[in-house]
């Protein structure tokens, strides 16, 4: 079935969107972006998703062209519009269309405002029965982590080195200490402890990272959000990934060293529940 998507206050086919090539999001990547899952047609976390939204678009300067009510409206047109129960919607805002110049546009234009909708698909049973591999590298992106900017070049050449090493995820070292991972949170288990990197500029504010955090503390898990040193990823008893299409995600293997028992343990198999647990019960907001 034909995928339906929003441009600029039109409701169409994927395939029939277009932009100006002057769109300052395509020529030099100025924009944000936020992505949303929905399980059975429900925005999951969406008053979480929307305020990093406006914090990305504060960041950058740059007006919110929508108040929440109206977002939550048309995402959940998106949603309806399209085939699939579970779906991981995209959402992108730019400053617009102008002349190719790197200030600010001198005359005000109107952003562009674009969501579309894919299959959500989250990790197959095998990954949570086995865990995943992940590589380390530098992390030798920007200072401004915390924006969701739709500039994701070296992001992108992170990921392609796990790709190109045939593994899940490339886990981010800056100075010595984790980061995050090409696209996802991580977190280190030792002796029961969960422990994660703190939010700052050189870290997403990751929406998944936040619900992980909240029910393991909910459960009286222990929790520290602390600076993770990379030697930690490999004297650790667990480590994960998670995001809003991995959800919660075991990683067993570093840089081709296995982790713990090199299988999937307790903290995660009791995490991954809590998780699922949530969706089913308090996650879903109400129908768009």
């Amino acid at each position: 079935m034909e995928s339906v998507c929003y441009l600029n206050g039109e409701v169409m086919p994927l395939a029939d969107a277009r932009i100006p090539v002057l769109d300052r999001g395509f020529i030099l990547g100025d924009g944000v972006y936020e992505v949303i899952p929905a399980y059975g047609r429900v925005l999951f976390r969406l008053e979480e998703h929307l305020a990093r939204l406006a914090y990305s678009l504060r960041s950058i300067r740059l007006a919110n062209p929508h108040d929440a009510r109206t977002w939550a409206t048309l995402l959940g047109t998106v949603v309806e519009r399209n085939p699939w129960e579970d779906q991981s919607v995209y959402l992108q805002v730019t400053r617009g269309v102008a002349p190719r110049s790197h200030e600010f546009p001198k005359t005000p234009v109107a952003p562009t405002v674009f969501i579309m909708a894919n299959p959500l698909k989250t990790p197959p049973p095998e990954t949570r029965e086995r865990g995943v591999a992940v590589v380390t590298r530098e992390d030798y992106r920007w200072r401004r982590c915390d924006i969701k900017s739709v500039s994701l070049l070296a992001n992108v050449l992170l990921r392609q080195e796990a790709e190109d090493a045939g593994v899940a995820e490339t886990v981010l070292i800056r100075d010595g200490n984790v980061t995050e991972a090409s696209a996802s949170n991580v977190y280190v288990v030792k002796d029961g402890v969960i422990a994660s990197p703190p939010k700052d500029n050189l870290i997403l504010p990751g929406i998944t990272y936040d619900l992980v955090l909240e029910l393991a503390r909910a459960a009286g898990l222990p929790v520290e959000v602390r600076p993770v040193a990379a030697a930690e990823l490999f004297a650790a008893d667990e480590v994960w990934l998670s995001s809003s299409t991995r959800e919660v995600q075991p990683v067993t293997l570093v840089d081709g060293k296995p982790v713990g028992t090199g299988r999937p343990g307790a903290g995660f198999a009791r995490v991954y529940q809590l998780f699922q647990d949530y969706k089913a019960r308090v996650g879903q907001p109400t129908r768009v």
